[in-house]
C-alpha cells in the first residue's frame, strides 16, 4: 500500500470529476474517503473492510487512524457501519492504519491489520469480534507478526478447503505464514517467498477459485500503481504471472480486493476521484467482472458506472439514512440511538438510494431527525435532484443534534421502481441530522417508530422479557405494554431486521432448520439468520426467516413466558401476527 517512491501525482485532476459526478457511482462511499479494499461474504451479506485517510493530511502522508466497514445486500446501496478498529485497541501500536483483512472462523471474525509501533517500525496485529462490524479487540497483546520493519504491511488471509489458513504479506519481498487452527498464532518460520510473482510490489490479496490460487497484487511498470497477477495450483507456489488487469489511474496506489457474491465477480479497488481527491485521500470503487473460460482474468476498466444493482431495495422497512448509493456534501457520525446517522447537512446537500421497489405505491413517509437548529426540509425526489417531487417533510428544531423525533409526510406519485433522492432544503449552516427513514403503503411494516406483534392465535405478543444475553430466548407475554414489547423493523435490503426497543437485541433465527426450535434474540450481526421477509397474511403478517425459510410460530401456547419459535409453512394462524403501532 505504501510504496517509498516518491509520490509526484497528488492532487491532479480534482476538477475534471468533480463535474456531473453525481451521475456516477463509483466511488462508492462518499461521506469519507478509503482505501485498500478487503470484501468479506457472510451469511448472505457482503461486508467491505478498507482503510480511512483523514480529511486533513499531516506531513504530506498517509494519516490513517482507524478502519471503515460497510455492508451491501445489492451491491450499490451500501450502509456506513462505522469504525470497527482503531490502533487504539493495541497498547504496542501508535498509528498508520494500513491495509487489512477480515476473515470469519468458528463462530469469530479475525482483522489482520498493519500498523508502527511505539517502538518503531512496522508490525502486523490480529483483533477478533464476534460481529462483522465489530467491535475488534486485540487478541494477543502484542503483534502477530515483526519480522522485518517496513515489509511487515498488507496482509491478507485465505482459509484453504482443508482447514489450513495462510496470512502472506509484504512491500517489495512478499512473506507467508501457516496460521494454526486458533488464528491468532502460526507454526513454523516466516517463510520468504524466493520466487515470488514477477513484478510484485505490495498489496496482495490472496484467494482460491475452481482448485486454482490467485494472488493480486500492486505492481510499478508506470510512474503509478497497476494492478496484476499471478496463479499457483499450490497456496505456496511457484507463482505464474498472469498480466495486468487494471491500468493505475491518476491515484499514486491502488490496491484489490475480490469477491464472488451472489453468482457474480467483483473487483473492489481505489483512486482518487471524489472532490478532493488526491494521492493521499484515496476512495474505493466496485467494478463486476467475468472470469474467462480457463479462469484468467480479462483487464478491468475503471467505470463512473459501477456494477449493476443485484435486486431492488424494500422501501417499506426501516432503513439506515446511512445506506447510500450516492451522496454530496453529507457525513456520518455515532448516533445516540445506535448505529450511526447522517449529519453536516447543509442547504443544497442531498443523498441518492438506488432501485427501490414501491409496487402499487407509497403513501408516506417517516423520517427520524433531529435539529439543533430551526431544522429545513426534505424535498424527496424521484430519479434525479429536479426530477418528480413526490413528498416534501418539514423538520422543525428539537432541541439537540442527538434529540431524536420522528415525522411525517404525505407521499404521492411514487410507485414502482425508482432511485430515490433525499434533498435538504434550508437557511445557512448545518440544518438537520438523519437517522433513518420508511416509506409507508398502508398494507405493511410497522408504520412508526416502534410496533408490537401480537398472535392471532393466542393474543399474546413477542416479549423480549429484558434479555440482554447473546442467545437468549425470545418469549410472548400478555399486554403489558413495555419496552419489552416493542419493537422496531429495519431494512436490509429487500428483508427487515426486527429489533427491540428494551434490549436492542435483534430476532435471530439461530441457524436453527428443526421444527419447533426457538427464536433468539443476538445483537446486530447483519446476517441472514437475523433477516426476515414479511409475507401479508389478510390483516396479518408473517415472519420468514431468510437463512432457514422457517416463520415465527405461536406454537398454540398461552402460557405467559412460552418460548417464541419456529415452523415450517403451515398457514394456521399460530404463524400470522398483527402490527400496533405505537403512536
Amino acid at each position: 500500500m505504501k510504496s517509498k517512491i516518491a509520490i509526484i501525482f497528488a492532487f491532479m485532476l480534482i476538477t475534471l470529476f468533480s463535474i456531473a459526478v453525481c451521475l456516477a457511482d463509483n466511488p462508492i462511499v462518499q461521506t469519507v474517503y478509503t482505501a485498500d479494499p478487503a470484501p468479506m461474504v457472510y451469511n448472505g451479506v457482503c461486508y467491505l473492510y478498507t482503510g480511512h485517510d483523514a480529511d486533513v493530511t499531516v506531513n504530506n502522508f498517509y494519516t490513517m487512524n482507524d478502519w471503515r466497514c460497510f455492508s451491501s445486500t445489492d451491491m450499490v446501496n451500501w450502509t456506513d457501519l462505522g469504525s470497527p478498529l482503531s490502533y487504539t485497541a493495541f497498547s504496542w501500536a501508535k498509528g498508520d492504519c494500513w491495509a487489512g483483512q477480515c476473515v470469519y472462523r468458528n463462530g469469530k471474525f479475525y482483522y489482520y491489520v498493519p500498523m508502527t509501533q511505539k517502538t518503531g517500525g512496522m508490525a502486523i496485529g490480529v483483533a477478533v469480534a464476534t460481529s462483522p462490524a465489530g467491535p475488534f479487540t486485540d487478541a494477543l497483546g502484542k503483534p502477530l507478526i515483526a519480522h522485518n520493519g517496513s515489509d511487515d504491511i498488507d496482509p491478507t488471509v485465505f482459509i484453504d478447503d482443508d482447514g489450513q489458513a495462510y496470512l502472506y504479506w509484504g512491500h517489495s519481498n512478499l512473506y507467508y505464514v501457516k496460521l494454526n487452527q486458533d488464528m491468532i498464532t502460526y507454526s513454523g518460520s516466516v517463510v520468504q517467498v524466493s520466487s515470488k510473482p514477477s513484478n510484485y510490489v505490495e498489496g496482495p490479496f490472496f484467494y482460491k477459485r475452481n482448485g486454482l490460487y490467485y494472488l493480486v497484487f500492486a505492481t510499478i511498470p508506470n510512474p503509478s500503481e497497476d494492478l496484476a497477477y499471478s496463479t499457483s495450483t499450490s497456496p505456496t507456489g511457484p507463482w505464474t504471472y498472469r498480466g495486468i488487469i487494471m491500468a493505475h489511474g491518476s491515484c499514486y496506489t491502488n490496491q484489490a480486493g475480490i469477491c464472488d457474491y451472489n453468482g457474480n465477480s467483483y473487483l473492489f479497488y481505489h483512486n482518487n476521484n471524489l472532490p478532493g481527491g488526491g494521492s493521499f485521500t484515496r476512495s474505493v470503487c466496485l467494478e463486476k467482472f467475468t472470469y474467462n473460460a480457463d479462469g484468467s482474468i480479462p483487464t478491468i476498466n475503471m467505470t463512473p458506472s459501477g456494477p449493476p444493482q443485484i435486486g431492488s431495495l424494500n422501501p417499506y422497512v426501516q432503513t439506515e439514512a446511512e445506506t447510500i448509493c450516492w451522496s454530496s456534501g453529507l457525513k456520518t457520525e455515532v448516533c445516540s440511538e445506535g448505529g450511526r446517522d447522517v449529519s453536516n447537512i447543509e442547504n443544497g446537500d442531498y443523498l441518492k438510494v438506488k432501485g427501490v421497489n414501491f409496487g402499487s405505491g407509497a403513501t408516506s413517509l417517516d423520517a427520524r431527525v433531529a435539529s439543533a437548529t430551526s431544522g429545513g426540509n426534505i424535498e424527496i425526489h424521484l430519479d434525479s435532484l429536479t426530477g418528480t417531487l413526490v413528498g416534501t417533510c418539514v423538520v422543525q428544531g428539537s432541541g439537540g443534534w442527538q434529540t431524536w423525533v420522528t415525522k411525517s409526510c404525505t407521499i404521492s406519485g411514487a410507485t414502482g421502481i425508482h432511485d430515490v433522492y433525499f434533498k435538504f432544503i434550508g437557511g445557512s449552516g448545518y440544518l438537520l441530522n438523519f437517522n433513518w427513514w420508511k416509506f409507508n403503503s398502508g398494507t405493511s411494516s410497522s408504520g412508526g417508530t416502534y410496533a408490537r406483534f401480537r398472535n392471532a392465535a393466542t393474543g399474546l405478543y413477542i416479549d423480549g422479557m429484558g434479555s440482554t444475553a447473546n442467545g437468549s430466548n425470545a418469549c410472548q407475554w400478555g399486554n403489558s405494554n413495555s419496552n419489552n414489547q416493542q419493537w422496531t423493523i429495519i431494512n436490509s435490503g429487500s428483508y427487515g431486521m426486527i429489533q427491540n426497543r428494551a434490549t436492542g437485541l435483534y430476532l435471530d433465527g439461530m441457524g436453527n432448520t428443526a421444527n419447533g426450535s426457538v427464536c433468539g434474540q443476538l445483537s446486530y450481526s447483519g446476517s441472514n439468520a437475523q433477516q426476515w421477509a414479511e409475507e401479508t397474511s389478510g390483516s396479518y403478517v408473517r415472519f420468514k426467516n431468510r437463512q432457514t425459510g422457517l416463520y415465527l410460530d405461536g406454537m398454540g401456547s398461552t402460557g405467559n413466558g412460552s418460548n417464541l419459535c419456529q415452523w415450517s409453512n403451515s398457514a394456521s394462524t399460530n404463524q400470522q401476527w398483527q402490527i400496533q403501532q405505537i403512536q
